[in-house]
């Protein structure tokens, strides 16, 4: 079957993966998520009106509801893969919708999309010990997908910290046999614990590609901030600053004391955390943002702080602000503050999804669309020495 150049973004949020694969020339042909508020800020930016997101449960959609495509991503819940939600894994609430994400690829038999792209926290690696991964992988494997994993960091493209894995499944045929010469090892992309992972599990069908390292050289946080006047509803009263300012440790309150000393202004952001039982201020100095989470309770909403000549403000991170954090300065904003927040926290990196399909799934998917039999035994076995830990019948 020919596969075209596109995608289905399931768990499609606001839309910035399809920002970041548009970019690098796939386009968008189906998408679907549960939050009808999502889809609103989705439909605000990209303004379209031709049916082809559906709003609604993943486990209720119908796999004939979906568009044969090159590829399909899937960003499914995390709150069940963190600290946040009782570590429950695909097993709990919200997490477990990848399982419906599955169905959708196995009911799709022979159109079942060549490529598939999941994104999550990087908790889910060690999700209950590591079982959680492994069954989503395995679960792949099952519908005929070499899988591959790394973790990126979006400190590398934005000030933004937001280490996420990612794992790409390619169909494959065959049988498939490790290769011991082409072992593998620790890289930028894959630190130390995912690569005993991938040592420690030979069960699984791996499809292992190299990766160069992600540049560096992102903007400082102070370059994404925006210049908003002294009288805007923005910033907060001194008396609020002042209590966030009293709810700062020891070790905290100095650093902040010493940016307010300077002849200068410098930036910092803060998160309020529960610590021995009390609210407790954690601010961050070295230019870069903590990561965008959705505002669920005070500790979820990342407050920003500007001191400088003897004097200190602080107030939330703008949703303008949000947006340049996540790489998409142009993301149009139409909805309140809180939807905004809880929109960006839920979604990924334009910038580090952009880089993924410039160094990965284009050159995967050009391979994939090789007819089979133009590939000669000796380009076969050029292929897997250049890409493949492991490689089928070659």
């Amino acid at each position: 079957m020919f596969f075209e150049k596109t995608f289905a973004e399931f768990f499609a949020g606001i839309g910035l993966m399809r920002i970041g694969l548009e970019q690098e020339g796939w386009k968008a042909v189906f998408a679907n998520d549960i939050a009808q508020d999502k889809f609103q800020m989705y439909s605000d930016h990209f303004g379209e009106n031709d049916g082809h997101f559906l709003v609604g449960d993943i486990h209720e959609l119908d796999a004939e509801q979906v568009p044969t495509v090159g590829m399909a991503t899937a960003s499914f819940p995390c709150n069940d893969l963190s600290l946040a939600g009782m570590r429950k894994g695909l097993g709990g609430k919200q997490s477990s919708a990848y399982w419906g994400f599955v169905r959708i690829l196995d009911q799709m038999g022979d159109r079942r999309p060549p490529i598939v792209l999941l994104e999550n926290v990087a908790g889910f690696l060690s999700s209950h010990g590591g079982r959680d991964f492994q069954a989503a992988l395995e679960s792949l494997n099952k519908l005929g997908y070499a899988v591959d994993a790394f973790i990126i960091d979006a400190a590398r493209f934005v000030p933004q910290s937001r280490v996420r894995l990612f794992v790409i499944g390619h169909l494959c045929s065959g049988d498939w046999q490790l290769r011991e010469s082409l072992a593998f090892y620790e890289s930028p992309v894959r630190p130390k614990a995912l690569a005993q992972f991938i040592f420690g599990h030979p069960e699984i069908i791996w499809g292992l590609r190299d990766l160069p390292p992600p540049p560096d050289g992102a903007p400082s946080l102070s370059e994404i901030l925006e210049d908003l006047p002294d009288d805007s509803p923005y910033w907060w009263t001194k008396e609020r600053s002042d209590y966030l300012v009293g709810q700062m440790s020891e070790r905290h309150y100095e650093q902040l004391r010493r940016m307010m000393g300077q002849q200068q202004w410098s930036w910092g952001t803060v998160f309020r955390r529960i610590r021995k039982g009390r609210s407790m201020g954690e601010l961050r100095t070295d230019g870069i943002a903590g990561c965008l989470r959705t505002p669920r309770g005070g500790s979820g909403r990342q407050i920003l702080v500007q001191a400088g000549y003897g004097t200190v403000k602080a107030r939330l991170l703008t949703p303008r602000e949000c947006a340049r954090l996540m790489g998409a300065d142009r993301f149009v904003v139409k909805v309140p503050l809180n939807q905004a927040l809880f929109g960006f926290g839920d979604a990924v990196c334009v910038p580090v999804v952009a880089w993924i399909a410039r160094h990965y799934l284009n050159p995967l998917f050009e391979s994939l669309s090789r007819p089979s039999d133009m590939i000669s035994s000796g380009h076969r076995e050029t292929l897997a020495n250049a890409d493949y830990a492991i490689a089928s019948n070659i």
